[in-house]
């Protein structure tokens, strides 16, 4: 099992589909690493050689943003906006939708598990 920047390759994938593993790499980005290290793309995961994995390790390393270096930096602008002040920002500190979603039904991913709200009771038809 190869072990590119901290994250174990999974076997028996195409080597595309296993580098997507890798958090900040997608689709294009893993064609265009395997391209420029001159690796088939339809490879599997389980053949790739040490020099190989290691090219791609150099690869990821020197020209994208990837794993830790792109979750410190996602972290940080979240941050800055939370400092600012401005409307993104304190969207993201009420832990509510930041781009425009509705909120009166559905955004349960961001507010979490509904709850129950005490001393409402439904209204009953009065005879």
């Amino acid at each position: 099992m190869a072990r590119i920047l901290g994250v174990d390759i999974p076997r028996n994938k195409v080597v595309t589909v296993a580098l997507r593993s890798i958090y900040g790499v997608g689709p294009k980005v893993a064609e265009e690493v395997l391209t420029k290290a001159g690796i088939d793309l339809n490879k599997n995961s389980n053949d790739l050689t040490e020099e190989e994995a290691n090219n791609i390790r150099l690869l990821l390393e020197g020209e994208y943003t990837v794993e830790g270096d792109l979750r410190r930096q996602i972290g940080l602008n979240i941050k800055r906006l939370k400092d600012l002040g401005c409307y993104r920002g304190i969207r993201h500190r009420k832990g509510l939708p930041v781009r425009g979603q509705r909120t009166s039904t559905n955004a349960r991913t961001r507010k979490g598990p509904a709850k129950a709200i005490a001393g409402k009771k439904s209204i009953k038809s009065m005879k």
